[in-house]
């Protein structure tokens, strides 16, 4: 099953399967494949495809000879040979064999891969009956783990002064941040007890890091009101200012009544000083222009 797990960078989990075979009629091996490949995407790892596997035997006399599919303990204990084999639809992941005589004809190993083909299909064929496809998300009771990889320059931002920022959003999230720096990048991994506490720290962390770009639309808040305009908190941490002028179309004599602290706007990301790296925003471009008024 090794052959089909996704990245460790998408599944950085430690992965335990424990197989309890109640009897056995066949390969308890290869019934702890097809029952551990199941597990897995009843758990909701994401799999490459599902693995199946069969256990091959051959009995002969010299003259003549059978291959077996699917032995049971007697015939792999009197049998000539007991040859696992395990793959996808597409092929072959794994394979062992032990036997009892010299060595096998070609013959004989080309029936035995090929009955195991025809096995490995009709078995997977029962499992996709069980279950189809790895479950779109992770059981509810399964720890969550997920590692963000950001630039070297943003660790800082993420771990904030003192460590305040990190253990802000830890303490809002209920999840662990861990924050490593390694070739040439910063890895966050954030471990969770839950979607919902993952999912926040998620959001937050990739909301620091994230890059705003000119010409986006965004949902802020008012920060604070000056005479000239409001500093808009657009994305976690980054403010901008909407000028007086970018408010409305119509002339603003002041600010007073206009807007208020904590209140949600929709700003679009007009500019960024080349020289000071702050934001400019402007809400009107987003509202429907006076016929009245000249381009």
């Amino acid at each position: 099953m090794k052959k089909v797990l996704p990245p460790a960078e998408d599944n950085p989990y430690t992965i335990r399967i424990v197989s309890d075979i109640l009897e056995s009629n066949g390969s308890s091996s290869m019934a702890t494949v097809c029952a551990g490949t199941m597990a897995l995407m009843d758990a909701g790892i994401k799999i490459k495809a599902p693995v199946a596997g069969i256990a091959m035997g051959l009995i002969s006399d010299g003259d003549k000879y059978a291959v077996l599919s699917d032995i049971l303990g007697d015939e792999d204990h009197l049998g000539d040979m007991d040859f696992k084999v395990t793959g996808t639809e597409k092929g072959i992941v794994a394979c062992q064999m032990d036997l009892k005589v010299d060595g096998l004809s070609y013959e004989v190993l080309a029936q035995a891969l090929e009955q195991a083909r025809l096995g490995r299909l009709h078995i997977l064929g029962e499992m996709k009956k069980g279950i189809a496809e790895v479950r779109a998300d992770l059981k509810p009771h399964a720890p969550r783990a997920v590692v963000i990889k950001i630039d070297t320059n943003q660790i800082g931002a993420v771990i904030g002064p003192g460590g305040k920022v990190v253990q802000d959003i830890q303490k809002d999230s209920g999840a662990v941040v861990n924050i490593d720096e390694h070739d040439n990048a910063g890895w966050v991994s954030i471990f969770a007890t839950s979607k919902e506490s993952m999912d926040k720290a998620v959001s937050r962390v990739k909301g620091i890091v994230a890059v705003p770009e000119v010409g986006e639309t965004y949902v802020g808040k008012v920060k604070t009101i000056q005479p000239f305009g409001a500093f808009v908190e657009f994305m976690p941490g980054k403010d901008g200012l909407l000028h007086i002028s970018e408010i409305k179309w119509e002339r603003l004599e002041t600010m007073d009544g206009v807007l208020q602290v904590g209140e949600e706007v929709t700003v679009k990301l007009i500019d960024v000083d080349k020289k000071t790296g702050k934001y400019r925003l402007s809400r009107k471009v987003l509202l429907p222009k006076p016929e009245n008024k000249n381009a």
